[in-house]
């Protein structure tokens, strides 16, 4: 606990754009990573991330727009069928949001499921950690 804490501290999120983040959070599931157009998901890239940002996921990290597309498109190919539905709402905390998601068929259970974790800047996605519970098969 932090030895400066008091009934007076200001609560982690105060300052924070709370429902910005839970919707860049929200948006990115579905039109990112579950979008099948390329010309919508580039066009949703580019309304939720900044030019800079980073995607931490195995197998690796990928910087920028181009590589963020890439690998959406990549592993959208790979199921295209699956949607990917919210565990919850997303939680914001200072300039971060985290949200727990599952994809699979529609209507069905899972396939696999995981968290995405992002740090905002600018309104914007500027990092997305997604850790996997199940790998997709």
């Amino acid at each position: 606990m932090n030895q400066h804490a008091s009934k007076k501290s200001v609560p982690p999120s105060v300052g924070a754009d709370v429902s910005g983040i839970e919707t860049l959070l929200n948006r990115n599931l579905p039109e990112v990573f579950g979008e099948g157009d390329p010309a919508r998901r580039r066009v949703a890239i580019q309304e939720l991330y900044t030019e800079d940002c980073v995607l931490c996921v195995r197998p690796g990290t990928f910087v920028g727009h181009d590589a963020l597309d890439k690998f959406a498109g990549d592993l959208r190919a790979t199921h295209p069928h699956y949607v990917y539905t919210p565990h919850g709402a997303p939680q914001v905390l200072h300039n971060s949001g985290r949200l727990a998601w599952g994809s699979g068929p529609k209507g069905e259970a899972p396939q696999y499921t995981g968290v995405d974790f992002i740090i905002a800047r600018d309104g914007k996605i500027a990092a997305l950690y997604v850790y996997l519970d199940t790998p997709p098969t």
